[in-house]
């Protein structure tokens, strides 16, 4: 018998078939639509650190936008944001006040737009009304913006200001960011961007392994293929709950298990799933925490690495010892990282990766042969 393809699917921003612990909120989105105009879950913050499946749940609640006839607008955050929305909102740009077009060379597209930034809140604004008239009764505009912690101050002051006024207007509109955890704290702390402490935030941690368990049962068993339950408890364990983790392992415990296989039957082993995890903590390495790495200066490897020596949140007074530094001199490091979000700090004079996996990593490096 011919061995079922593989379901899961470890590239990032790729839509799985099974959301393993997310199926909440695209339950509260759907309500949040279904609900009407003042609904709190169309105004949306998704955080989470990277390779949680923020990505991946903006995928989700677009698909479930579409469905109902929606019109959706993904972007990701970078230079130029609120221009790029305004050019792809807009169902006639040239007749948007304040827009100014240079049309592409093949007049084929919007082209390049240019907009003085104080009239694009007003500008994105009269985009959004446009493209609604435009769309007909019963029918919505959703916006989702990814890595919102690199959007400019500008762009999301355009941005919110817009949406404030959409929102107070009860039009059909839904707004969803998504970004890493500081996101939270930096856009609701600026003072032009309150308005987003009134949104519903999500936060996408670890999946609970008795979800990633029967995640990993369902879709195994029901393709028509076996596998153990000591197998199961071995696989789900090894992923601690990191949704990236998760579909690497279930993709390389299969394509293992798809590879072996012989005329006797279709089963996943435990072998094979011992083999799928050392595959993936090789990929996951590579992949994530090496770039990571990499690209931080030698001193800033040594702080990470110190701090690598613990089993959880590591004192700061410790990782300096540690380093053979003082406080004022590893605390330079320390804010460093944690502005590159590579650590967090959970409790005053206690810092912690924030990217899962990075602990295990730096201490494979140091390994004895």
């Amino acid at each position: 018998m011919t061995f079922p393809a593989n379901p899961f699917k470890p590239t990032a921003g790729v839509m799985p078939p099974v959301l393993i612990g997310r199926e909440s909120i695209g339950l509260d989105f759907s309500e949040g639509l279904d609900d009407g105009p003042g609904a709190p879950d169309r105004l949306m913050l998704i955080t989470g650190p990277r390779g949680s499946g923020k990505t991946v749940m903006l995928t989700e609640l677009g698909l479930i936008a579409a469905r109902r006839h929606w019109t959706v607008i993904d972007e990701t955050a970078s230079a130029g944001l609120a221009e790029r929305l305004i050019a792809r909102i807009a169902p006639e740009s040239s007749r948007i006040a304040g827009v100014n077009i240079k049309p592409s060379l093949m007049g084929a597209s919007l082209g390049e737009v240019n907009i003085a930034p104080a009239l694009r809140p007003s500008t994105l604004r009269d985009a959004m009304s446009a493209r609604l008239r435009a769309l007909g009764k019963g029918k919505g505009l959703l916006i989702t913006i990814d890595e919102t912690q690199d959007a400019s101050m500008e762009d999301m002051t355009a941005i919110a200001t817009a949406a404030q006024h959409m929102l107070r207007d009860n039009a059909e509109v839904a707004f969803v960011f998504a970004g890493l955890p500081s996101l939270v704290s930096d856009l609701l702390n600026a003072k032009v961007l309150t308005f987003l402490r009134r949104a519903s935030i999500k936060e996408l941690g670890d999946v609970p392994l008795d979800e990633v368990r029967d995640a990993f049962a369902s879709t195994i068993r029901g393709a028509g293929l076996s596998i153990t339950d000591e197998a199961l408890d071995f696989a789900a364990q090894s992923t601690g709950g990191y949704p990236y983790m998760i579909q690497l392992v279930g993709y390389n415990m299969w394509r293992t298990a798809r590879r072996r296989a012989d005329e006797s039957g279709r089963t996943i082993s435990l072998d094979d799933v011992k083999a799928g995890v050392e595959q993936s903590k090789a990929k996951l390495g590579e992949g994530v925490c090496a770039p990571v790495v990499k690209q931080l200066s030698e001193r800033a490897v040594d702080y990470v690495t110190a701090m690598a020596q613990d089993d959880g949140p590591s004192s700061t007074s410790e990782v300096a010892a540690r380093m053979g530094e003082s406080m004022d001199y590893a605390n330079i490091y320390r804010q460093r990282l944690i502005e590159d979000h590579i650590i967090a700090s959970p409790a005053r004079g206690f810092v912690d990766f924030a990217i899962p996996f990075l602990r295990e990593y730096l201490r494979s490096l140091h390994r004895p042969e």
